[in-house]
């Protein structure tokens, strides 16, 4: 995450096998960095960004030749943190990983989680990417400078959907709109889901006036018109995307959200380096490249410790940051 501003139930699991298995290791253009028996967590609802993510990575994998018959099951709750106790539940397990990112760091502090990523194993960080705002398509708000403008007016009647919870980057990025807008963070109404795929029926049916969430979740829905794109958060515009930066809107902040996989705790290290190099594989297909082009995702890679690390500063950025919104 950067942070370019002076602030710097466990349910029933959605089980789905990714495609066919496929019938030889050498089938792809990988080396066949086999795990048999491979389970993929998606810690929110089908259709936010870690399970456009991980059902990505997923069928990728396969695709390369890299792996076969990983299954991706969703286990939604509490922002993340259901997902994250469960993992750290599965001590030892090689054969089981996690999609996530900046939400469930957040979600690990507002929910005041017992089990927190420290308790995890880091694998990599995939992509970074940017938040977008967006709005039905019969909103009365054409441009950001007229949602502004109204939200400004009157900031608790336009609630604000997103598809993390507390702390989680679709909570960070509007909050730090209304900062650089001089609305009081206490002011704002902030509505979260379980993520993207809930959040985008209430922006569609006008529940909220208008929605932040990852760009790659909803540009089906920007391409058909359903949903118009009123500004994206990062530092630059989005190739191919009609709509400017918070800074072109006058807006003295800028956002970006990152998403990566972690696993159990007490891996051995041959367990551990065999995951890393599955996603090492992958993160050089020309599958993932393709992928990633598609949905507007950018190149983050990073593994291992040195994602590690990562995890570490993002958790105390997250902290710091909600300190100083008085969240």
């Amino acid at each position: 995450m950067r942070l370019r501003t002076p602030l710097a139930l466990f349910g029933a699991a959605l089980l789905v096998v990714v495609g066919p298995p496929l019938l030889s290791t050498g089938s792809g253009s990988g080396t066949g960095t086999q795990i048999p028996g491979l389970r993929f967590m998606v810690p929110n609802t089908p259709g936010g960004g870690y399970d456009i993510t991980a059902r990505t990575a997923a069928k990728n994998a396969e695709d390369a030749g890299l792996t076969h018959g990983i299954e991706v099951f969703n286990l939604p709750g509490a922002g993340g943190t259901v997902g994250v106790t469960r993992l750290a539940a599965e001590h030892g397990n090689g054969k089981l990983a996690m999609s996530m990112g900046l939400g469930v760091v957040g979600a690990v502090h507002t929910n005041k989680s017992p089990t927190s990523l420290a308790d995890t194993t880091p694998i990599a960080r995939l992509t970074e990417e940017q938040d977008i705002v967006v709005v039905a398509e019969d909103s009365p708000y054409e441009t950001i400078d007229q949602l502004l403008t109204a939200w400004k007016k009157d900031p608790g009647k336009i609630p604000v959907g997103g598809g993390s919870s507390p702390g989680g980057p679709d909570h960070l990025a509007p909050m730090l709109m209304a900062k650089a807008a001089g609305i009081a963070p206490e002011q704002v109404n902030y509505i979260p889901f379980d993520g993207g795929g809930e959040l985008l029926a209430s922006i569609l049916g006008n529940k909220v006036g208008f929605g932040v969430s990852g760009v790659g979740e909803y540009l089906d829905q920007i391409e058909a018109g359903e949903l118009r794109l009123l500004a994206v958060t990062g530092p630059k515009r989005v190739p191919g995307l009609d709509a400017p930066t918070l800074r072109e809107a006058g807006l003295d902040t800028d956002f970006t959200n990152w998403r990566g996989i972690v696993a159990p705790p007490g891996l051995s290290d041959t367990e551990r380096d065999k995951l890393i190099g599955l996603v090492s594989e992958l993160h050089d297909s020309k599958q993932w490249r393709d992928s990633m082009k598609k949905n507007g995702w950018d190149d983050a890679f990073l593994a291992g410790d040195d994602f590690g690390d990562f995890l570490d500063a993002q958790d105390r950025r997250v902290a710091t940051v909600l300190k100083e919104l008085g969240l």
